[in-house]
C-alpha cells in the first residue's frame, strides 16, 4: 500500500498513531507551499516509508529499544508527568512497551485523535488494559476518557532536518495542535536514524521538534 492509496478512504476518526489523520483525503496544502515542495514531500514521504518498512521486525525491536533508552535519558524522571504517545503503524518505532514503563514509574500516558476536520487533535488519557476502538485504518483510539493535556508529547517522524523540522503525512494537524495548545508540551520527535534528510523545505506555519531520539541518541 502506498501514500496514494488512501486517497479513497473516508475521513472519519482517525488514527492516533503517528498522526495518520494528516492523511485526510480532503486536506489541500496551503497555496503558499510551491507546487514543487508538494510534489517532493510525497515522493520523500513514500521512500522513507518504504526504507523503514524495509528493516526486520527483529532490527526495528532493537532500534525501538535503544530509541527507549534515549527518551529516558531526555526526559529523566516520568512520575507525575503526562505523556502522549502511539499506536506504530508502517514500520514506525513500537514504543508501548516503553508505555508500560512510563505508567509502571509513575507517568500517565495518552494518545491524540481527530474529533473534527480541520481542527487540533484531542488527547485521551490510556495506558495498557483500557479499552480502545478501531479509527480509521483499523487503528485503535481510546473509546472513552476525558481530554487531557501533555506535558511531553511524543511524535514518529517520516523524516527529520537538521534544524528538527518534521515531514509528517501532509496534514497540518501536528502544527495547528501544537499552536493551539494553552501551553508548550516537550515536543519529541522519534525514528530511525535513516530517516534524517538534509531539508523539508519548512513553510511558515511548520513548528520543529524540540528534540529528536533515533537509535543512534547520545545524550
Amino acid at each position: 500500500m502506498t501514500t496514494s492509496d488512501y486517497d479513497d478512504i473516508p475521513a472519519q476518526y482517525a488514527s492516533p498513531p503517528c498522526f495518520m489523520h494528516e492523511l485526510d483525503p480532503a486536506f489541500r496544502a496551503p497555496a503558499t507551499m510551491p507546487a514543487e515542495v508538494r510534489r517532493w514531500r510525497k515522493a520523500e514521504r513514500e521512500r522513507l516509508i518504504q526504507a523503514r518498512l524495509a528493516l526486520s521486525a527483529d532490527t526495528r525491536a532493537a532500534m525501538a529499544a535503544r530509541i527507549a533508552e534515549g527518551l529516558d535519558a531526555v526526559i529523566g524522571d516520568v512520575a507525575g508527568k503526562m505523556v502522549s504517545l502511539y499506536w506504530p503503524f508502517r514500520g514506525e518505532p513500537d514504543m508501548r512497551p516503553w508505555m508500560a514503563s512510563v505508567n509502571a514509574r509513575g507517568g500517565r500516558t495518552a494518545l491524540p485523535l481527530v474529533v473534527e476536520k480541520g481542527h487540533p487533535l484531542v488527547f485521551r488519557a490510556w495506558k495498557a488494559g483500557e479499552p480502545l476502538e478501531k479509527g480509521v485504518w483499523n487503528i485503535p483510539i481510546p473509546s472513552q476518557g476525558d481530554p487531557v493535556l501533555p506535558d511531553i508529547v511524543i511524535s514518529p517522524i517520516v523524516g527529520i532536518d537538521p534544524d528538527n523540522y518534521r515531514l509528517g503525512y501532509g496534514g497540518g494537524f501536528y502544527d495547528r495542535t501544537l499552536a493551539a495548545m494553552p501551553r508548550k508540551p516537550l515536543v519529541i520527535g522519534i525514528g530511525y536514524d535513516l530517516q534524517r534528510i538534509p531539508t523539508i523545505y519548512p513553510q511558515q506555519y511548520d513548528i520543529p521538534m524540540d528534540r529528536f531520539v533515533s537509535e543512534a541518541f547520545r545524550a
